[in-house]
């Protein structure tokens, strides 16, 4: 529990110990003496109600009502925005959005530019994402000086320093995305700037990768390195032994990962605006330069009635979700007027869920099964369908989004669209922590496992499995120690059915997580956050089998880690033991190594 001064601060009693140490340190408000200030109730009032202020602006003494509905909304957790609207709405700090994409164009001027915007979106804790594939390489000739550029992993090294300097006064650590077209000449320096497990800790690194490179790699085709300051190619060198030296360095250290480009761009709204290049910290938001999104996800746990999905009061969440993701464009604030701009062309928003695998275990459905995989297509089409009605629903009252006559949706029936974006599904690291759900569409990575957040240790037990185990007569003192020291149900006194239900990350096979990922991509807008989880024991092939399989069912992009591969991995399970087996209990830092929703 956390209290204000005055003792009036409660806290919803299923508000886990871990949750409420996060949002002591982060966010809650505190007065001069650095004491909370507010309970987790009034943070939820004081989101609803600076967001509900834009509801005036189109029809007047609306924002009250809205207001109220709002923090239903949020008091439940049946619905949470990403991170920078919880600390920062109402609090005078400008920025509310999620992550931004930043332009980095070939001179000085843009990269400093670029530069001061990204510290000053880190300090109000947002995520951002760039495409280093305009500048020159390395060695290339400077004809304003007659000197040799230093090429994009050097200033991909000068970003994350100044990330490192500005997180220190942060409430959570700066996180970026830096990609690089395949076809740039300093490729094979960028895939491996990150084989020092201590080189570039704020940055996530992903290969921006063409259907054409893809097809030259399985075919063992020559591959193409075009200097982009002249558009001509500098040299050929082998499309298949670059993607090897690509899945070689992810298998060792779990970067880079791919985004698939023409994937990506052959689902962009605007096209007219030119390509996608770069997407937000953890890839699920490609965005033009300058375009911000801001994300929300849904708490899929709290809509189950028994063994279904209560689709009304889902459907009824979906519509309002949408109006306070629209409604948080009005009321930001933001740091450079071309971000603004920006923000306002477009209307991107991105709503999702989180949860996924609380919710296939409470319905009986093993994550890694047919039966889980259509579950959740079906489920992801009717959100998406009540996502774009809802979309259209504000444009009827607000008008479209400016730049819609351009846009894909102008052609389609059902009317205009006030979101050129409307769902995107992130990994919500912190956000699913308050919600108390599963993050995102990851399978439960251990049934048991110890949290470490802010130099303190949280032993947590999945609890739904706990229940089950209870109901059936099955939870003793010596299963719950078997389970804390494996992290499975895969003992011989749990029945067969509970340990399929509760199947972990590392129990399946990496083929169900491109098949969920898959199903899920093709009811979101814009890109779906997905790790694919592998034993230390995974062979290097294994890697090269995800990548392509991930590009072949359309999705957007790709992680592949391989657990041990990093020394500050979210959970690090011990090694395999005698047997051969791998023990998957293990230690939980709290979001993903860098960036997250939450």
């Amino acid at each position: 529990m956390v209290s204000t001064p005055n003792g009036t601060g409660t806290v919803d009693p299923e508000m886990s110990p871990a949750a409420m140490a996060v949002l002591a340190d982060r966010y809650l408000r505190r007065d001069d003496n650095g004491r909370v200030c507010e309970s987790v109730g009034q943070m939820m009032d004081r989101v609803a109600g600076f967001v509900a202020q834009a509801e005036d602006a189109y029809r007047a003494h609306e924002a009250d009502r809205w207001a109220a509905r709002f923090s239903r909304l949020l008091r439940s957790r049946e619905f949470l925005p990403n991170s920078p609207t919880l600390m920062n709405a109402g609090t005078g700090s400008p920025v509310l959005s999620g992550c931004f994409v930043l332009p980095i164009e070939d001179s000085l001027d843009s990269i400093f530019t670029t530069l001061r915007t990204t510290a000053l979106l880190h300090q109000a804790g947002a995520g951002t994402g760039f495409s280093f594939a305009h500048l020159r390489p390395r060695d290339d000739r400077v004809c304003s000086t007659g000197a040799r550029a230093s090429g994009p992993v050097s200033f991909i090294g000068l970003y994350d320093a100044a990330t490192q300097v500005i997180r220190l006064g942060g409430r959570r650590r700066g996180a970026s995305m830096a990609v690089l077209d395949v076809h740039h000449p300093d490729i094979r320096e960028f895939v491996t700037a990150k084989s020092d497990p201590a080189a570039l800790p704020t940055f996530n690194l992903s290969v921006g990768v063409t259907d054409e490179f893809m097809l030259a790699a399985v075919a063992d085709r020559p591959h193409p390195l075009i200097n982009p300051r002249t558009g001509r190619v500098v040299r050929e060198i082998s499309a298949r032994g670059l993607l090897e030296t690509i899945v070689a360095e992810a298998w060792r250290t779990g970067e880079p990962g791919l985004l698939f480009l023409d994937a990506i761009n052959r689902a962009n709204p605007l096209p007219a605006l030119g390509a996608l290049e770069a997407t937000n910290p953890c890839g699920e938001v490609p965005l033009a330069p300058n375009e911000s999104c801001n994300l929300g996800s849904l708490a899929l746990p709290r809509f189950l009635s028994g063994d279904r999905i209560d689709e009304q009061r889902l459907g009824r969440a979906v519509r309002v979700a949408v109006r306070f993701l629209d409604d948080v464009i009005d009321v930001a604030d933001y740091p450079a007027p071309e971000l603004a701009a920006a923000a306002h062309a477009t209307r991107k928003i991105g709503l999702g869920i989180m949860g996924l695998a609380d919710t296939l275990a409470a319905l009986g459905l093993p994550y890694d099964s047919e039966a889980a995989v259509r579950f959740t297509q079906r489920l992801m089409y009717r959100i998406s369908r009540w996502a774009h009605a809802a979309s259209r629903a504000l444009a009827a009252e607000r008008g479209a989004f400016p730049r819609y006559s351009g846009s894909v949706w102008a052609p389609l029936p059902g009317g205009p669209m006030r979101n050129a974006q409307v769902t995107s599904v992130a990994p919500t690291g912190t956000i699913s922590l308050l919600a108390g759900t599963s993050a995102g569409i990851e399978p439960l990575f251990a049934l048991a496992y110890t949290r470490h957040i802010l130099g303190r240790e949280f032993d947590q037990v999945e609890p739904l499995f706990e229940r089950l185990a209870t109901e059936r007569g099955i939870w003793t003192p010596a299963l719950a120690a078997e389970i804390a020291a494996t992290g499975t149900a895969d003992h011989p006194g749990v029945p067969a059915d509970l340990r399929r239900r509760f199947v972990t990350a590392l129990e399946m096979e990496p083929y169900w997580h491109i098949r969920m990922q898959a199903a899920v991509q093709r009811h979101t807008d814009a890109a779906v956050a997905k790790t694919v989880n592998l034993p230390e024991t995974a062979a290097v092939g294994q890697v090269h089998d995800v990548f392509h399989q991930a590009w072949r069912a359309g999705c957007k992009g790709t992680t592949v880690y391989r657990s041990g591969s990093r020394r500050d991995q979210v959970l690090r399970p011990p090694p395999p033991g005698p047997d051969g087996r791998v023990d998957v209990h293990g230690t939980y830092s709290g979001g993903p190594p860098i960036g997250g929703q939450g």
